[in-house]
């Protein structure tokens, strides 16, 4: 069975800092990228930041650059989400998503979703 679980959303003031983790069981992880996209209220499911399936490279979208980090550990089959400087524009529910083999910014090239965790910005 090929499951994704985001946990480590919840409630942050604006300038804070979250740490988002992806636990991955059923496939290699050594064959997916992992990506993390968000979805605010009312708006399009939008990628946030892509790891490799070697974690070797990763990208980012450029209104997360500079705050948000991604990484991966392949022996613990979990992939990280480190966002400081957190903004209200940052609110969402925050999703992982796994693609074989490269890394895509596109929702519909995706071929395994979690099931979300919420990251609420607010003061």
């Amino acid at each position: 069975q090929l499951q994704l679980v985001e946990s480590g959303g919840g409630l942050v003031q604006p300038g804070g800092s979250l740490r988002l983790s992806c636990a991955a069981s059923g496939f290699r992880s050594g064959d997916y990228s992992i990506g993390w996209f968000r979805q605010a209220p009312g708006k399009e499911r939008e990628g946030v930041s892509c790891i490799s399936s070697s974690g070797g490279s990763s990208n980012y979208a450029d209104s997360v650059k500079g705050r948000f980090t991604i990484s991966r550990d392949n022996a613990k089959n979990t992939v990280y989400l480190q966002m400081n400087s957190l903004k209200a524009e940052d609110t969402g529910v925050y999703y992982c998503a796994a693609r074989y083999y490269t890394c895509s910014e596109y929702v519909s090239a995706m071929n395994y979703w979690g099931k979300g965790t919420l990251v609420t910005v607010s003061s």
